[in-house]
């Protein structure tokens, strides 16, 4: 009978105890990613503390937004202005990032959740898990009822996927319905969740999933999965423009 080895283990649980939970959130520009952590925040934080990293390329828009909103203080909210397209900063150099996040949990510790938000990208952008522990991919319903089906890996590999303004679909004549369903089979079955901040049966389901996952992270029983880089695309300047891929 062999000996049972359990020295990874306790490392992955004393290394989940001494660290938040990380948590990327992105997903391309107007689909609401300020407003999805802004509810989280207010769902979460008589249970959890929590602090957000938000990524601009040459402003601190998303982070103003979100302290005006009052839904942390204001000094665990930080911006970080990239300078750059905005999946750099989270899936090829993430430096600032990740320099960003363990600035935020030495000085605010401990720390429950940090929340990475992403500068607005296209369906392609994903975070890198040296980086974050699990992401979020947002998409909104005033994009369009087909943009779920369209796939690529922010929609396809993110550990969840939030269709979001839901309240919004009979004004931009989407069914929420078939939306979900195209989106989960885009995702072969890998969570989906229909959100809208002014519907609160749908804004518990969200907590709830963090919840849990943030229950297995204290465990050592969550894992962080690489979702592959993000596919080749096109950079638009003044010299017409660029394809970029991510190796």
């Amino acid at each position: 009978m062999g000996i049972e080895n359990t020295t990874d283990d306790k490392h992955n649980v004393q290394a989940s105890r001494s660290r938040s939970l990380r948590l990327g959130v992105a997903g391309p520009v107007g689909t609401g990613k300020s407003s999805v952590i802004a509810t989280l925040c207010r769902t979460l934080s008589e249970e959890m503390r929590i602090g957000v990293i938000t990524n601009d390329i040459y402003t601190d828009e998303d982070a103003r937004f979100l302290k005006a909103e009052g839904v942390l203080p204001d000094e665990r909210i930080r911006a970080v202005e990239t300078g750059a397209c905005p999946h750099t900063a989270i899936r090829d150099d993430v430096t600032m990032n990740l320099l960003a996040v363990e600035d935020m949990e030495q000085d605010f510790a401990p720390l429950d959740i940090v929340l990475v938000e992403s500068g607005g990208d296209n369906l392609t952008a994903t975070f890198s898990p040296s980086l974050v522990d699990a992401q979020f991919f947002v998409l909104d319903v005033a994009g369009g009822g087909d943009v779920a089906r369209k796939g690529g890996p922010g929609i396809g590999r993110a550990d969840l996927l939030i269709i979001n303004k839901i309240d919004l679909a009979d004004h931009v004549d989407v069914d929420v319905a078939q939306m979900v369903e195209d989106a989960t089979r885009a995702r072969e079955g890998a969570p989906v969740l229909a959100l809208s901040r002014k519907h609160e049966d749908t804004v518990e389901r969200l907590g709830e999933w963090v919840r849990a996952l943030h229950r297995r992270h204290l465990a050592g029983s969550h894992v962080p999965t690489d979702p592959g880089p993000m596919a080749p695309h096109f950079h638009a300047d003044e010299e017409g423009g660029y394809f970029h891929s991510h190796t």
